[in-house]
């Protein structure tokens, strides 16, 4: 039989099902794709290697476990280890909800029961093929970017987060003190990082030193030194941080947390570049770039007299402010997947991805702790998970809603109205004027939209 040369360029779908005459349903029924049908494991496998398509249906029943899944399941894990990125929908009749939640944890994209449904089945299967070629294409371009990675170690994809390191590529080629503005664990040490190395002071150290984690009593003796003698238990001259940090960069984390009494004294060194270690009186010239950090309301500080004006000013010539990870869209599953494959060979090695279920919920969580939150998570998620894959309840998140992703621009319209709808019903308590204010429309119009999304219910 000679192959069809149109066939060359349809997206490949591979049929593992042992029933000859559904395989011949199926292959029939996809005449948007080429269908290669295997009725066994080893077919499957030398199907995979030899056509590598995209998407593939799986019956779990296959010989010589017809009448089980063990089979189905080894054909899965076989088809996963040749070629991660396949769309695997698994079909089965044999105890359909556990079968569904056991491949699903085993790295399967979706799950049928069976009897068949050709039309709906048609559907799942076209669905997959989108996700992958847009996965593919995705790939392509963040390779052509150079990496899903900004200043050197951050990863993201989220415009906020760009914006961030384009300004920050730009004040590198300076020498003016930067202030990182952001919460705890949104990553103000790796933009100092990125800033120091994107710098002409990248040969130098860096020296990093969180103010709120040291004593008021010693972080003077930790910034600028001390002399032998200075004080009890100085039995040695030590050189204090920002000597250290001599030609390169100094990363005070927390600054907001220095006394009143040493800001004076910083406030001395960045005016005139030297120190006096503790007990000497030596000036000491030092040539260092500093890169402060806070979550604090600094402008608030300076207003209530908990932090100098002059030295706010000093250390606040250029501003960067850290968006939380809730506030860049797309980067808690892309550093979700950056964790895994960092973390996954030292803990658990045979786990290799995320299941919808778990991707769905990092996308849905609100991560109060940012980015710090979401690397301990996956980290546990890690050491708990028995599957191949991390499931919502590995990560002790809730899981997804259930509802299927909207199909077109219309319906995520529809879907954010209908939020907007009931939150402001909500909170006019049911009234439809004060509604109508709340979200600055006519009565008709909301009317019109409630009776247009059966909100009345």
């Amino acid at each position: 039989m000679t192959e069809d040369p149109k066939s060359r360029l349809l997206p490949k779908l591979l049929v593992v099902e042992d029933d000859a005459g559904l395989a011949r349903q199926l292959r029939w029924a996809y005449d948007a794709y080429e269908v290669v049908v295997a009725g066994d494991r080893a077919a499957a496998i030398e199907a995979i290697r030899t056509h590598e398509p995209a998407v593939v249906t799986l019956d779990l029943g296959l010989p010589p476990d017809p009448d089980g899944t063990s089979e189905g399941f080894a054909t899965l894990a076989e088809i996963l280890a040749l070629k991660p990125d396949t769309k695997v929908i698994v079909a089965s009749g044999h105890e359909a909800r556990e079968s569904a939640r056991d491949a699903i944890a085993r790295g399967a994209w979706d799950f049928y029961a069976k009897p068949v449904d050709i039309d709906t089945l048609g559907l799942i299967v076209a669905r997959a093929f989108h996700v992958h070629a847009l996965e593919a294409e995705n790939a392509r371009l963040a390779g052509l970017a150079g990496g899903d990675t900004v200043l050197g170690t951050i990863v993201t994809g989220a415009p906020e987060m760009l914006k961030v390191a384009r300004t920050v590529e730009r004040v590198a080629q300076t020498d003016v003190s930067l202030l990182v503005l952001g919460a705890s664990g949104t990553g103000k040490e790796l933009v100092a990082r990125g800033l120091h190395d994107a710098s002409r002071r990248s040969r130098g150290p860096f020296v990093a030193i969180n103010c709120a984690a040291i004593p008021e009593t010693l972080l003077e003796s930790e910034l600028f030194g001390h002399e032998k003698g200075a004080f009890t238990g100085a039995v040695r001259t030590v050189e204090g941080k920002i000597e250290q940090a001599q030609g390169g960069t100094l990363f005070l984390d927390e600054i907001g947390d220095v006394p009143l009494p040493l800001q004076v004294k910083l406030l001395r060194f960045l005016q005139e570049r030297v120190i006096e270690r503790i007990g000497g009186r030596r000036a000491i010239p030092v040539d260092v770039r500093i890169v402060c950090a806070t979550h604090r309301d600094m402008p608030q500080m300076v207003a209530d007299g908990g932090f100098r004006e002059d030295l706010w000013y000093r250390l606040a010539e250029m501003v960067v402010r850290l968006p939380t990870l809730a506030e860049r869209p797309g980067d808690a599953v892309l550093l979700a997947r950056h964790f895994l494959r960092r973390h996954a060979p030292a803990i658990n090695a045979q786990v290799r991805g995320l299941a919808p279920d778990a991707a769905d919920a990092i996308a849905g969580w609100g991560w109060p702790g940012n980015v710090r939150e979401l690397e301990n998570r996956i980290k546990r998620a890690i050491i708990m998970a028995e599957g191949r894959v991390l499931t919502a309840a590995d990560l002790d998140l809730p899981g997804a809603s259930g509802d299927p992703l909207p199909i077109n621009l219309r319906a995520v319209r529809e879907a954010a109205d209908r939020r907007a709808i009931g939150d402001a019903l909500a909170r006019a308590d049911g009234n439809i004027s004060a509604t109508a204010r709340l979200l600055g429309i006519s009565r008709p119009t909301l009317y019109d939209l409630i009776k247009a999304y059966r909100l009345s219910e």
